[in-house]
């Protein structure tokens, strides 16, 4: 069997221009204080740190080490042994068992997509979060076109057509979607007394079956489309504290 195509082996330090990554992380780590409280929801067995073998997201991704605290959380009991955290806990009836504002930092890397009570998930974020504290989430847009295919295909399907399209997802990472969360009028109404920071972000095309031909098609169309169809939501809110013009870090 052929090696599955990557388009960044031949990139210095193996990442893209585009990288999504790079992009989410390194706005995450712009923010981050050494005295700071970071809980990371659908941490899950932290699969980037066994899996992603790019030094560069790596090093972004690594949290733990920048601040006082790093907790995960997540329904699924994987996350107890999760390595990349100081301590995690279990995500119970859309409650984390977690203080009220003890956190300055919320993120959620492809979460939302998968939160079918937007209300209580939003009540949760602002009951954990500090004044002045941050939400950061990445999301694919609504109406991008891995979201609506998402769509179209039933859940129960999800595990087999995404191992085709990204052969190195394992299926303990594959998890059902409902996509109620995933434009900024959706984020603009949950969060409605949050400063929103929000934005849309095109990265290189991630869904091309390891296929170098495919993966060049996808390219083009991500250059064609408009953005809503491409791009994935990147997602940085600010809880109030007050002064609207102040900002951390």
């Amino acid at each position: 069997m052929s090696e599955s195509f990557d388009p960044t082996s031949s990139m210095l330090s193996g990442y893209s221009h585009l990288d999504g990554t790079v992009e989410f992380y390194g706005r995450i780590n712009s923010i981050l204080k050494p005295t700071d409280a970071v809980l990371d929801i659908g941490a899950g067995r932290g699969a980037w740190h066994f899996d992603d073998k790019c030094g560069k997201r790596r090093v972004l991704r690594n949290i733990k080490p920048q601040v006082q605290r790093f907790i995960g959380a997540d329904v699924d009991p994987i996350v107890l042994d999760n390595p990349t955290t100081t301590e995690n806990c279990l995500i119970e009836n859309g409650q984390i068992p977690l203080l009220d504002q003890s956190i300055d930092v919320i993120l959620a890397d492809y979460v939302l997509e998968h939160i079918s009570n937007v209300q209580k998930f939003s009540q949760e974020i602002e009951r954990l979060l500090k004044p002045g504290g941050f939400f950061c989430a990445r999301t694919p847009h609504r109406f991008q076109y891995v979201a609506i295919a998402a769509r179209v295909v039933k859940n129960k399907y999800h595990s087999k057509v995404l191992s085709a399209a990204q052969p190195n997802r394992k299926c303990e990472d594959i998890f059902p979607t409902v996509y109620r969360l995933n434009t900024i009028d959706d984020i603009s109404r949950a969060f409605p007394l949050f400063e929103n920071y929000s934005y849309l972000y095109t990265s290189d095309p991630s869904y091309y079956c390891g296929n170098r031909y495919l993966y060049r098609w996808m390219s083009w169309l991500h250059k064609l489309l408009p953005e809503i169809f491409v791009a994935n939501l990147f997602v940085f809110l600010k809880r109030s504290n007050g002064d609207p013009n102040s900002l951390k870090g």
